[in-house]
């Protein structure tokens, strides 16, 4: 009989052997892991061969007690509650059931140490100050009486077989009662895998093993007889590389087994399971020290929701960093990320979540039960079709517990909010996101609330309804009209045109330089735990992306420094460009018709001062829209019905629109097949036979046409070569006067129908591009999505090669003239998107080259303007006019002014919101410091230990300190050299330290060019 793996450590138990008999009998054997924690009983039929059977049983048993307690059995030994469960042999005989053993301390790990977090916690605490106080009356180190500050040292552990660590005192003391830890205790640190030797102390009963291990900053894996521990060096190391490069606890721990031994012929133990235990406990204490929960008198229980989430300090606080009676905005922007899934391989009984609902996930038993109510909800989007829509009904989560999660952040700061995150299930549903938007509003006091939603149009129509289902303690109060809704600059252009000038933060007042994709750029930090926490169970997941979001956090705000002041420098330098624009464009228009510019400008006013969901007209939109071909078709038809009641003879059923008509239809037919012929270098045998056949087609329509042109144009006769005069009847000698006009105005309408076929495919191709190159990976994906981009780009190369045909028609049906404003002469650097710059003369041959040798048209590649800075191709103006008087050019005057003054107006607000935003964040640090010194004596009074008492005071004096010095005030002394390196408008030491940011800012626009009359 084989004995068990020894990797589990598994110890063979035989049944007392039963009375020998001449009959054949059964013996049970019991397979148990090392822990006790299962066995698996087998019966084995034995013949009848003498009583020694039962003895070999019971000398094969005691050999593997045996082999289980010598040292070098296993490396795989570690701590009984995080063994894994032993395999036992193949079942050669029957099998019984046995009974499953279950310890709360091994089935359940987290379970028991969330009963000790808040003694974990004061234990941290602890470390800030000196420890053990009345020994430490001099510094070791310097050896200084009565030190103030603690001097820093790093100790290297020596792997030493005669290395003895004693806990429970100072170095150099000995110890009168060593208890010694077991023979596998094991050390994780930053020089690798250590075996030590370990012997706890029992001079004070009342200090716990796990204590005295924390006391020396080992951290140990569970708080019942613990036997691996690691420093707290190796958890920051690993903390700060996982949230930073998303290195995974595997490859981390790996790399520790390598640094300890490279070369596999002694191969550290392994203690994968018991490191993840520990970052996952020391990320859960971290946060509630961070928050000051260790220095409340209420403890942890005392944690309010959404309390250990780090707060932007820029946003409105009211109490924190706003003035009594202050009226402001609220900037939040909300989206969903299909790429942070979870697979089903855990139970939250198992991985439990430690901190539910006090980080920046939403409270997980409050969320489910929310969702149970509103399973069946079904969502049909009116406008173009989105991800989130597409994504809502999508059938590939076979085994995913989680298909993505949905996020809020300060639409203007990039900062999480807490209770800001929420998990997803079949999708981006609208019940999921209110729960989660207003988990993020939890105890905030709001005046006015701007969302940026990628699918505002639709999210915002039955808001208020859905508003009601939610739970009381979530339900906000707020007046209707103080909620806006926005949608992110890039995703509005996709939209329908109804909702481009309702849902643009370019025209609402107060905005500033808001675009509202903040929560796009955060996705983008956060995608590289994708990996690594799709396989993990619901509590460690969480506790992981909760550290992720924090980290993200703090990065964010010690980084406002820098942002800020760039961000001033900017806006007052663009400012000045973007109000010189406009005052030199108000100032010709004033001249024609001041009464109509003031119009515009209150038309302007009264948009901006409101969320319109109403369809009501816009003042940056045309209100008519662009001529077509059959729009002409239509037009031209009336008139000749017109003709003909007058009395005026119409001999044939070919008129002469008719006539222009077929000429326009051969003209589009023949360059069609012309570029499809060259986009196919080698066609097959039916692409040929294809094009042979639309030739037929063709050369039968241009015999048609032959014999109406021998009507309406018998001069052209001479023109022709032999063969066209062969169809030509020279008896035909009229002409129709009209002809000219007829083609004219046909041309006018096919030139403005390919502009707008050209604007068309333009739109397609970035969305197309956008799409392709985040949800498309593989080469089959990417090889049916080129595919797809070459169509696009045929029809956007049809739609430039028909405009310049009809272009050049019209330079020879009529001179040089104002129709020329409208329809001007299409470059190749003209055919750009919307948000695509004009390359330069470099940028443009490479991307030449790498479309020559790949035949990719790449697109969207270089940097793009947005609406603030861009200035558009002329194809995007939409002018149809080629009379000053006519009601077209106003209207077109009318909508390129609104933009350029709405333009400037946003670059000045956002002038006044950093300046705002600064100063929130300079009050909010100094509300923090005087917060934090109130905690330095909260607790002084509830009869904690003398060496707690001094952790506790030492952490938040320090906390206080950092947050009395916070970044945000040398942005006073770096604005000044900020402006005049990017501005060159004032010197730096001409900036009064007392004055506002804002007046600063205002000075120097009125001292460089005046002030703008519209602020």
């Amino acid at each position: 009989m084989r004995k068990g793996s020894c990797r589990g450590s598994g110890r063979l138990q035989a049944a007392p052997p039963r009375m020998h008999t001449h009959k054949s009998h059964i013996a049970e054997v019991v397979w148990v892991s090392s822990s006790g924690r299962t066995g698996t009983t087998h019966a084995h039929i034995i013949e009848a061969t003498g009583p020694s059977l039962a003895a070999a049983y019971k000398a094969e048993d005691l050999a593997t007690n045996s082999a289980a307690e010598r040292f070098d059995f296993s490396y795989d030994l570690g701590d009984p509650a995080l063994a894994a469960e032993i395999q036992g042999p193949e079942n050669n005989g029957i099998e019984l059931a046995a009974k499953h053993k279950v310890y709360e301390n091994s089935d359940y790990p987290m379970k028991t140490w969330a009963k000790h977090q808040e003694e974990y916690l004061d234990e941290m605490l602890r470390l800030e100050g000196r420890g053990y106080a009345a020994i430490y009356s001099t510094c070791l180190g310097c050896g200084n009486a009565d030190p103030t500050f603690r001097c820093m040292q790093q100790i290297k552990l020596t792997s030493n077989k005669w290395l003895v660590v004693q806990l429970g005192h100072p170095p150099g003391f000995a110890c009168q009662a060593p208890l010694r830890a077991s023979k596998e205790f094991c050390l994780l640190d930053v020089t690798g895998v250590h075996k030590v030797t370990v012997n706890y102390c029992l001079c004070d009963s009342n200090v716990k093993k796990r204590q005295q291990l924390m006391r020396i900053c080992w951290w140990p894996v569970t708080a019942r007889d613990p036997q691996t521990c690691a420093t707290f060096g190796v958890i920051r190391l690993f903390q700060m590389l996982n949230c930073l490069g998303k290195v995974s606890a595997h490859d981390f721990l790996r790399s520790l087994e390598l640094l300890t031994n490279n070369d596999g012929l002694e191969c550290p133990p392994q203690r994968w399971r018991a490191f993840r235990h520990i970052v996952r406990q020391y990320r859960t204490t971290l946060m509630m020290k961070r928050a000051g929960r260790g220095h409340a008198a209420s403890g942890i229980a005392g944690t309010a929701q959404g309390e250990l989430a780090l707060r932007c300090r820029a946003c409105p606080q009211a109490g924190r960093n706003l003035p009594e009676g202050y009226k402001y905005f609220l900037f939040l922007a909300q989206d969903c990320n299909f790429r942070l899934i979870n697979h089903n391989v855990s139970s939250e009984a198992k991985d439990p979540i430690l901190a539910d609902g006090l980080g920046y996930f939403v409270n997980h038993k409050e969320y489910a039960k929310y969702l149970r109510a509103h399973v069946s909800e079904e969502e049909i989007s009116t406008c173009s079709g989105f991800q989130a829509m597409f994504l809502a009904n999508r059938k590939r989560v076979k085994g995913l517990k989680t298909t993505g999660v949905g996020g809020v952040t300060c639409a203007r700061h990039n900062m999480w909010r807490p209770n800001g995150i929420g998990d997803l299930q079949l999708g981006e549903r609208q019940c999921k996101m209110d729960f989660i938007l207003f988990s993020a509003l939890l105890n905030t006091i709001i005046f006015y609330l701007i969302l940026s939603y990628d699918i505002a149009c639709q999210y915002s129509k039955n808001f208020w309804a859905r508003m009601s289902s939610l739970p009381d303690w979530l339900s906000l109060v707020i007046d209707k009209a103080r909620v806006w809704f926005k949608v992110p600059n890039f995703h509005l252009p996709p939209h329908k045109p109804p909702c481009h000038s309702p849902y643009s933060f370019h025209y609402m007042w107060g905005a500033g330089r808001t675009h509202g994709e903040t929560v796009e750029q955060n996705w983008e930090f956060t995608n590289g735990a994708a990996a690594s926490t799709k396989m993990m169970g619901l509590g460690t997941r969480a506790a992981t992306l909760e550290d992720l979001f924090g980290f993200h956090n703090w990065r964010r705000l010690v980084s406002w420094r820098g942002i800020f002041t760039k961000r001033m420098g900017e806006n007052v330098k663009e400012g000045q460009v973007h109000c010189d624009a406009f005052e030199v464009f108000d100032a010709a228009l004033r001249e024609v018709s001041p009464e109509m510019v003031e119009g515009w400008k209150e038309w302007v006013d009264e948009w901006e001062s409101r969320q319109h969901t109403d369809g009501a007209v816009s003042p940056f939109e045309l209100k008519e829209r662009v001529t077509s071909m059959r729009d002409i078709h239509l037009k031209l038809a009336k008139e000749e019905l017109l003709r003909s009641g007058e009395g005026v003879e119409v001999e044939r059923e070919d008129t002469p629109s008719t006539f222009i008509i077929m000429g326009l239809e051969i003209e589009e037919s023949q360059w069609n097949l012309a570029v499809d012929v060259k986009a196919l270098a080698n066609p097959t045998d039916a692409q040929a036979l294809g094009f042979l056949k639309r030739q037929t087609v063709l050369t039968k329509q241009i015999q048609a046409f032959r014999k109406l042109q021998r009507t309406y144009m018998p001069k052209v006769r001479r023109y022709l070569n032999a063969t066209q005069r062969a169809l030509w009847d020279s008896e035909a000698d009229r002409e129709v006067e009209a002809l000219v006009e007829v083609e004219t105005e046909l041309r006018i309408g096919e030139a403005r129908e390919a502009l707008e076929s050209l604007r068309q495919g333009l739109r397609t191709r970035t969305m197309t591009n956008r799409y392709r190159l985040r949800h498309c990976s593989g080469q089959r994906m990417l090889t049916r999505g080129q595919g797809i981009l070459r169509q696009i780009n045929v029809k956007i190369h049809k739609a430039k090669l028909r405009y310049r045909y009809a272009r050049h028609a019209l330079t020879r049906l009529k001179e040089h003239g104002p129709w020329e404003r409208e329809l001007k002469v299409l470059e190749e650097s003209d055919v750009r998107a919307l948000n695509e710059r004009v390359l330069t003369e470099e940028e443009a041959a490479q991307r030449q080259g790498v479309h020559n040798y790949e035949g990719i048209a790449e697109e969207g590649g270089i940097a793009a303007l947005g609406e603030g800075r861009r200035t558009l191709s002329w194809i995007w103006y939409q002018a149809k006019t080629t009379d000053p008087d006519e009601k077209e050019l106003v209207e077109a005057l009318r909508v390129e002014w609104c933009k350029v003054y709405a333009r400037m107006r946003r670059w000045r607000e956002d002038v006044v919101l950093v300046e705002e935003e600064m100063r929130r964040t300079i009050e909010y640090g100094h509300w923090a410091a005087v917060e934090w010194m109130g905690r330095a004596t909260e607790r002084l009074s509830s009869g904690v230990s003398k060496e707690l008492q001094e952790g506790l005071t030492a952490y938040a004096w320090e906390q206080a300190d950092r947050e009395g010095r916070t970044l945000p005030n040398r942005v006073i002394d770096v604005l000044g050299a900020r402006i005049e390196k990017e501005c060159g408008l004032i010197a730096a030491a001409k900036m009064p330290s007392n004055v506002g940011l804002a007046v600063q800012a205002e000075r120097i626009v009125q001292n460089s060019a005046g002030k703008c009359p519209y602020i």
